[in-house]
């Protein structure tokens, strides 16, 4: 990156100094949202993998008998279709992510004499897994929405401490050495102007 031009004036001087003050006292914010958001990417990756681990193990438990379902007239899907998946938003430093409170499905009102044995169950198990597929789907949206924030701020992290801060102090060095270079030889010249005057009068 190109560095900007400055001025080397005491007005400049002042301005790169509230800049770096400004970039300093926003920094550890910026630090502290990092790690916050971190912190809860990771956890929902645990919960993620906890999820679709359980989803395999309700997967597993119905390979024995859902088979049946293609040999039976009965059909399940009006109650285990999810008839709504409720959900609200938190806000997890700075960023709105939905939350799953709970999904939703028909009341089960069959005929309990002319239904399967196996109804229950399979109403039960595929609940289940309806359940846990939505969760991982929530789950999912907050890893997306939570990580791209995290990449957003570290960029930002990484700007504040390898380019803007360090700049900042460089233009301040430069400028400083500058002005006083120029008080320096202002001073010099004040002397020999002196020197000339008071050998001119002493002639």
């Amino acid at each position: 990156m190109a560095r900007k031009k400055v001025k080397f004036t005491k007005g400049e001087l002042k301005k790169q100094r509230d800049a770096r003050e400004r970039f300093e006292r926003y920094l550890p914010t910026l630090q502290l949202k990092q790690q916050q958001l971190q912190m809860e990417v990771r956890r929902i990756d645990a919960l993620l993998y906890k999820k679709e681990v359980e989803i395999e193990r309700v997967k597993e438990d119905m390979d024995s008998w859902v088979g049946i379902l293609g040999y039976t007239d009965f059909d399940l899907s009006p109650w285990v279709r999810p008839k709504e998946a409720k959900t609200r938003t938190e806000n997890i430093a700075g960023v709105t992510i939905p939350v799953l409170d709970r999904v939703e499905f028909a009341p089960v009102d069959y005929d309990l004499y002319s239904t399967p044995l196996w109804a229950d169950l399979a109403v039960e198990k595929i609940r289940k897994l309806s359940e846990l597929l939505t969760e991982v789907e929530i789950l999912r949206e907050q890893y997306r929405l939570l990580n791209r924030e995290l990449r957003i701020t570290m960029q930002r992290v990484n700007l504040f401490e390898k380019v803007m801060i360090p700049e900042a102090r460089e233009n301040i060095r430069i400028i400083r050495i500058y002005l006083g270079d120029q008080d320096t030889n202002a001073v010099c010249r004040s002397k020999i102007a002196k020197r000339k005057i008071e050998t001119a009068q002493a002639a």
